[in-house]
């Protein structure tokens, strides 16, 4: 006979979104199960943002200590050796994946199940020769790389954003097929590291970024020696003398070393028998709605899974309204206004909030609002003078988003993330006293700027005066 399980929450999936779930609902008071074949708690991390961030820190120690001569530093003869920067990476996510080790979500009184899951029917999930019955479900089975369909890509080596870091020795030339967030971070880390790079684009680079801002990006990265080919058409992908030769459509081929193939995610929910659970899905994951519950009212998908962003910070937000939405009637609705992405190139792109073209069409009149770290005594003094910060505000002043690009945008914009989330005016930004010289004065001074026309107008210097004079 099955087993059988009645409990409170079962979760599908041991991500970051699902362990967040888990961790959340357990320490709630709540009974809670979590199912996933695969679950070590660690794995989740090898091909995602821990270990990519490790490597981009190791190209860009690279890349400043080559650029140290305008400091009076010389370095010379600076070399590579790709099997450390590898052991480098490694050491990371050995060191932060305890922190997601199961025997911690055991320790909370979660039961793991370590089987595949498959809903029988709307109320009923197989996990092996368990029979699972749960007040609410909860899908976070995570993606994995998109795979194109191209004429000969499944007969070549390629790389994925899973196994980009398995080399032991630096590429001679990786082309990149995709020009997104990932494609572009990894273009310029392997640059930095000594890789001829070409990446190769359907679309234009970094579509989904701020145009203005991401223009900044890309320029440094053409600078910098990297092949940025957007709006071009991959045809066929065939091996050759000493590589791989990559075919366009009205152009000539590309001849590379390594193939990285990194064209974004897919939902990992074929197998999850959703047609049995009367729950819809797409090619871009579950539907969802603004409480992240499925078509079947007892089964949310988060993270991942979910349609919509696919950021680990936002899985964790999603895992928290989740968690209040089981715990509550009342529920909790996911803002997508909310949402921060960050680009972790150098410079660093952020953004938080509307995006300018999307205020437009909301409010129609706006202000846009601009500060240079060029003009930041800070940026100066440590020559990171590239970027911008950029403000879109209402008409009256309240922030409707914010970005940021530049070294550190990421940190940057945490102040600007708060200012979106309790709708707050570029008044409250000018009131912090903020330590001098830091690259966080940027922001105040874009802020200011809302009232510079002000201040000019005739008719304000003339009632200034009359003020100044009656003082």
């Amino acid at each position: 006979m099955p087993e059988r399980i009645d409990c409170d929450v079962c979760v599908v999936g041991a991500g970051p979104a699902g362990l967040a779930v888990a961790a959340a609902a357990a320490t709630s008071g709540l009974s809670v199960v979590l199912v996933d074949k695969e679950a070590t708690g660690e794995d989740r991390l090898n091909g995602g943002c821990v270990s990519s961030k490790a490597f981009l820190a190791a190209a860009r120690r690279v890349h400043d200590v080559r650029n140290a001569g305008r400091f009076g530093v010389e370095a010379q003869g600076v070399s590579v050796d790709f099997a450390r920067v590898r052991e480098h990476v490694e050491g990371v996510v050995r060191h932060v994946g305890p922190f997601g080790s199961l025997e911690r979500f055991a320790g909370l009184g979660v039961r793991i199940i370590r089987e595949d899951a498959r809903f029988k029917d709307r109320k009923t999930l197989l996990a092996g020769e368990t029979e699972l019955r749960a007040r609410r479900f909860v899908i976070a089975t995570g993606s994995r790389p998109a795979i194109p369909e191209i004429d000969g890509l499944g007969s070549v080596p390629f790389l994925t954003e899973e196994t980009i870091f398995d080399f032991a020795e630096t590429p001679r030339h990786l082309a990149v097929l995709g020009g997104g967030p990932f494609g572009i971070e990894m273009a310029q880390a392997f640059r930095r590291l000594g890789s001829e790079v070409t990446v190769l684009g359907a679309d234009r680079a970094l579509k989904d970024d701020d145009p203005e801002l991401a223009a900044i990006v890309l320029r440094e990265l053409r600078r910098e020696g990297v092949t940025v080919r957007e709006q071009v058409e991959v045809t066929a992908i065939c091996q050759s003398d000493g590589g791989l030769e990559i075919a366009l459509s009205g152009g000539e081929p590309v001849s590379c070393s390594h193939l990285l193939v990194a064209m974004g995610r897919r939902a990992n929910i074929a197998d999850l028998g959703l047609d049995a659970a009367r729950i819809s899905f797409g090619d871009d994951g579950i539907k969802v709605d603004r409480r992240l519950r499925t078509t079947n009212g007892a089964v949310y998908a988060v993270g991942s899974a979910a349609e919509g962003p696919d950021f680990p910070h936002w899985g964790a937000y999603q895992a928290e309204q989740v968690v209040r939405s089981i715990l509550s009637r009342a529920g909790a609705r996911v803002d997508p206004s909310l949402l921060v992405s960050s680009l972790h190139t150098d410079p660093e792109l952020a953004w938080v909030g509307l995006g300018e073209e999307q205020a437009r069409q909301r409010y129609g009149r706006i202000n846009i609002l601009r500060w240079p770290f060029a003009e930041n005594d800070r940026a100066q003094a440590e020559g990171t003078t590239i970027g911008q910060v950029k403000v879109v505000t209402s008409t009256k002043g309240r922030i409707l988003g914010a970005g940021i690009v530049g070294r550190g945008a990421g940190d940057l914009i945490a102040p600007w993330a708060l200012a979106v989330t309790r709708r707050m005016s570029v008044r409250d930004m000018m009131m912090p006293v903020l330590p001098y010289p830091t690259m966080s004065e940027a922001g105040k001074r874009a802020a200011t700027s809302f009232y510079t026309p002000r201040v000019q107008n005739p008719a304000m210097r003339v009632f200034v005066r009359l003020m100044a004079a009656l003082g």
